[in-house]
């Protein structure tokens, strides 16, 4: 369930911010003047927040990467089987 609360509450209603926060895993919306102002969280939850972006990031710098070395004409293409045996060969060490 999504937490909107006024900012006021964050210095009168301190405790049950924190235990929203910490305790139930939430973030908290912070309103002022009726307009969305700034969202709490836990650390913990920003840095995995951080992370997945960031890993979006690198799985979309790596499609793009892919793209540009498939329309390239001197790109060499594998067969599955080439594959299979290039993998066993560098697997039983030759």
């Amino acid at each position: 369930m999504i937490n909107i609360r006024p900012v006021s509450d964050l210095r009168n209603k301190y405790p049950e911010i924190e235990e929203l926060v910490f305790k139930e895993d939430e973030a908290v919306y912070l309103t002022k003047n009726g307009y969305g102002s700034m969202v709490v969280m836990s650390l913990e939850k920003y840095s995995k927040l951080i992370s997945d972006r960031e890993y979006d990031d690198y799985i979309e710098n790596a499609l793009d990467e892919a793209d540009k070395e498939a329309e390239d004409p001197n790109t060499k293409y594998y067969t599955h089987e080439e594959m299979k045996k290039m993998a066993r060969r560098i697997l039983d060490g030759e």
